[in-house]
């Protein structure tokens, strides 16, 4: 608590600072929020991360405006706004879809316009290390990515998720799909790079991505499988996400529903005290698992059903 009033004190005091102590100021407010993160991610209570979040995030984009090469705050800034853009913002507008199509079209616009902040900050720390690097990606994205390595994965996975989240929220924006083999080369390389990065993070996007992935000759289903039992693996099984992500972007398309079930209901069995740095995700993954369990008619297409509506006799 004590340091925690000591960062806002200074931060106050940034406005009426001299130009050097202020980016000094900055440089040391960015370091100490760059390395937290643990309370927001252990807490139990998702709504109330919810309400605190936006501040942590204004505040970052405050200390950027001071010191715009801060690698680790971009960083925080691009992880952050994809984060609360997926669980408060895309989830709620999800769930709105059945009820209320015109709230839930604005939430999947803001979500988006998240998406797009966190991307581009993501891009700026990109550019710290690798000067021109945003303009190789357009050019030739799988030449671009040759030049990072091993300590730009953080970065190239929370520039390349915001990406993909906003490029599925656009299918009326050619120009946004457009990018998605920028997409596809910096997830590749960040695999390739460090596979076993955020205990299978890569791995987990990938579960649903290879679904859509153009240009393969190979089952799709297969690949997402495989991306799904190293998930499982690098995370020990205690995570939600990749049971979740195969449930949605696999069972559904292949209308297997009783593999929809038990994999959500596995999700759904994960304790979330196990792992208390793991505790909001795996609540708010679990939140979707319902939800899609909830959905359960509406996603599949039962036989029984089917039969009933057939002619008789």
């Amino acid at each position: 608590m004590r340091t925690t009033l000591s960062l806002l004190l200074l931060a106050a005091l940034l406005g009426n600072s001299g130009c050097s102590f202020k980016r000094f100021a900055a440089n040391q407010i960015g370091n100490a929020l760059a390395s937290g993160g643990g309370t927001f991610a252990s807490d139990n209570d998702p709504e109330l991360v919810k309400a605190a979040v936006p501040f942590s995030l204004k505040l970052i984009e405050s200390l950027l405006s001071e010191t715009p090469n801060h690698r680790r705050l971009l960083l925080a800034a691009s992880s952050g706004f994809t984060q609360y853009a997926y669980a408060f913002v895309q989830e709620e507008a999800d769930e709105l879809e059945d009820t209320d199509l015109t709230a839930a079209a604005d939430r999947q616009a803001r979500a988006r316009r998240l998406y797009l902040r966190a991307r581009d900050y993501g891009l700026r720390g990109l550019e710290v290390s690798h000067p021109g690097i945003t303009n190789g990606l357009r050019q030739d994205p799988k030449l671009a990515m040759r030049k990072v390595n091993r300590e730009d994965v953080p970065q190239i996975y929370w520039t390349a998720a915001p990406w993909a989240a906003a490029i599925s929220l656009s299918k009326d924006n050619p120009d946004l799909i457009a990018d998605l083999p920028i997409v596809e080369a910096m997830m590749d390389r960040a695999l390739e790079l460090d596979e076993a990065f955020g205990e299978g993070a890569i791995h987990s996007f990938l579960i649903s991505y290879e679904m859509s992935r153009a240009g393969k000759a190979d089952d799709a289903a297969a690949r997402s499988r495989q991306h799904f039992e190293r998930a499982v693996a690098l995370s020990g099984g205690a995570l939600a996400g990749p049971f979740v992500s195969l449930a949605e972007s696999v069972c559904v398309q292949k209308q297997d529903l009783n593999e929809f079930q038990s994999l959500l209901q596995r999700a759904l069995a994960i304790n979330p005290d196990a792992k208390p740095e793991w505790r909001l995700v795996n609540l708010v993954m679990q939140r979707r698992a319902k939800w899609l369990l909830s959905r359960t008619d509406q996603l599949f297409l039962h036989k029984d059903s089917e039969e009933n509506k057939a002619p008789k006799g």
